[in-house]
């Protein structure tokens, strides 16, 4: 459902004072990873992210006030990746109160457009949460894959080259 609110995606290189939120956010979504016995750090992991011309780099959903609503990266590796496949759209967020409002679809197009814009001809994603967004946003099944919260779908997205972009 859309509520008609408005939001900005912008790089977190953009944003630096959402920081701290996204780390309460990644820490609180991802416990078993990120959480006091996980072995992730969630403040690193978002630092290594501030980039806009290579991997990693995240992508951070801002309502009207300011207020993070969600976040993506694309990353080298995720969850289900195998060495030489890639890049990878991870750490998809958006939260609890603005889910259906389709923010996460217009997460997943922003990774997209920024793969690319940085020249890579295909990207994947691996979840067990968004086969309605993949599936609109024309991703294919890949294969599938283990998480800390189980199994996961891997998809894959072709994306249009540049060359084919000028025809």
């Amino acid at each position: 459902m859309t509520t008609g609110q408005t939001f900005r995606i912008v790089h977190l290189l953009e944003a630096p004072d959402v920081l701290p939120a996204l780390v309460r956010r990644f820490v609180e979504e991802w416990a078993p990873w990120y959480g006091p016995d996980g072995p992730g750090d969630a403040e690193d992991d978002l630092k290594a992210c501030h980039s806009q011309s290579e991997l990693p780099l995240c992508l951070v959903v801002l309502g009207e006030k300011g207020e993070v609503q969600g976040t993506a990266a694309l990353k080298s590796e995720s969850v289900g990746s195998e060495p030489g496949v890639g890049p990878w759209l991870a750490a998809v967020l958006v939260n609890k109160d603005h889910r259906g409002e389709g923010i996460g679809t217009a997460l997943v197009e922003a990774i997209e457009k920024e793969a690319g814009r940085l020249g890579f001809e295909a990207i994947y994603a691996s979840t067990n949460a968004a086969a309605g967004i993949m599936a609109r946003r024309q991703w294919q099944t890949f294969g599938a894959s283990d998480s800390l919260r189980g199994p996961v779908t891997v998809y894959r997205k072709q994306l249009a080259s540049e060359a084919t972009k000028t025809l």
